[in-house]
């Protein structure tokens, strides 16, 4: 009786260790999802006060433009300044 290649215990050893892998990938995956959401939680905070800080920015030198307009020196001074380094100011709208 010619000798017979028993192949259960090998697929079932491939299988298991497919699933464990599968199992790990996903595990890890999700930590790395959860790490995700806490960095743009923490973003989104910070782009808030960036906001907040941009709109106060944008009312004080649109009202250092007023003040330009009307003829103060020093007003002049601090937006010949702001253009040197780049930045755009529009006078503020009433």
């Amino acid at each position: 009786m010619p000798e017979t290649i028993r192949l259960e215990v090998p697929v079932a050893l491939i299988v298991a260790a497919f699933f464990l892998i599968t199992a790990f990938q996903t595990e890890r995956l999700v930590q790395e999802h959860g790490n995700l959401n806490a960095v743009h939680a923490n973003q989104a905070i910070s782009l808030e006060q960036a906001d907040k800080v941009r709109s106060r920015f944008q009312l004080l030198a649109g009202e250092t433009a007023k003040l330009a307009e009307a003829g103060n020196a020093g007003a002049k001074a601090v937006l010949d300044q702001l253009r040197a380094q780049g930045v755009t100011v529009r006078p503020a709208t009433p």
